[in-house]
């Protein structure tokens, strides 16, 4: 099923309100969620929208939140999110990071107290949007060991990094540091698939196989001791100097109804113009696109694609035909309409 974004988003904002969340943040939020089924990243997309309306409605978010932004250095604030929604958290946090890259060259925000924030890259893309390079780290919940360990002490810890292209169509890096991806476990499950080895051990550190049992053991980072290593990382920038939840302080979205997620990022902007003229930058990442593109060696119907230009691809059919749901999240955006008695965009006024 294919479906007009606006109208998608207007639906979207409603469920969100019904289920109690301010409607200025609900209508960011669910702005938020669209562009990533828009782009092709349906995991981070409406597929949550059901269990962001559970904990709405168990009062779990502070909605509206009201964060408190300190400003500590001329580029460098650090923001409390009041438990907000970690969408709407994040992404005014970009704004204001934005806002200081404006005056200072670089802006860094640093935010505690707040949610799980869905995808990077709609973060890091609004930086881009700006003409600047756009970073972005949180951390999550523990279901990722250590290497050379068996038990969980860190989240799949993402990170997101963004670069304007001249023609709008933004270089954007975006992935976890572990193994595997949820979506990706669910999707070997649905498919009765095994997994390979790799990606989830037990705690004697035997390799699990059966997606449905990935749950009792602990994924692995990604790359072994180098995975290991950036998801570190990504847990000083966005949980050790933020103030934020380290490790099992960092609680789950879809285990934990007694408090917030206490999750941590870190949002980076960075000026290009204040390091070369925007004409030489765009010059310049154009001919680092062409010499990736070689790399095809001119072997017919062998393409080689830089991060984010798939999920451009995406969105230009997404713009022309509409946003394409999968049946589960169509299920369960159709039980939430007769729910909250919401109109299902997709049906006749």
């Amino acid at each position: 099923m294919r479906v007009d974004a606006h109208r998608l988003t207007e639906m979207a904002s409603e469920l969100l309100v019904r289920a109690g969340a301010d409607e200025g943040e609900a209508q960011s939020l669910a702005e938020v969620l669209v562009w990533c089924d828009e782009v092709g990243r349906s995991s981070q997309g409406l597929s949550r929208l059901p269990i962001l309306a559970e904990r709405l409605e168990r009062g779990l978010f502070s909605t509206p939140c009201r964060p408190d932004l300190r400003r500590v250095a001329p580029g460098l604030s650090v923001l409390d999110g009041d438990n907000g929604l970690g969408h709407v958290v994040a992404r005014a946090g970009m704004v204001h990071a934005i806002e200081l890259a404006r005056e200072a060259g670089v802006g860094a925000v640093t935010v505690h107290n707040a949610n799980f924030f869905g995808a990077g890259a709609y973060y890091v893309e609004q930086a881009a949007q700006q003409r600047m390079l756009g970073l972005a780290v949180s951390n999550s919940f523990p279901k990722v060991a250590a290497h050379g360990g068996v038990k969980s002490i860190l989240g799949t810890n993402p990170f997101a990094f963004g670069a304007p292209r001249a023609n709008g169509e933004s270089f954007l890096l975006d992935m976890a540091t572990a193994a595997g991806a949820g979506s990706m476990i669910r999707k070997y499950a649905e498919q009765g698939r095994e997994l390979p080895e790799g990606i989830a051990v037990d705690g004697q550190g035997a390799a699990i196989t059966d997606p449905n049992r990935v749950e009792q053991g602990t994924l692995l980072p990604f790359g072994g001791a180098k995975g290991f290593g950036l998801a570190l990382m990504i847990e000083i920038l966005a949980g050790v100097i933020s103030g934020a939840g380290i490790g099992p302080g960092v609680k789950s979205m879809y285990k934990n109804f007694d408090e917030g997620g206490n999750n941590g990022f870190l949002l980076v902007a960075i000026d290009i113009a204040k390091l070369l003229p925007l004409e030489l930058y765009h010059a310049r990442m154009e001919e680092l696109i062409a010499l990736t593109k070689t790399s095809a060696n001119g072997i017919p119907g062998l393409e080689v694609l830089y991060p984010g230009q798939s999920r451009w691809r995406i969105r230009r059919e997404t713009d022309a035909l509409g946003v394409e749901l999968e049946e589960r999240t169509h299920s369960s955006l159709r039980e939430l309409c007769v729910k909250f008695g919401v109109a299902a965009c997709w049906t006749p006024n």
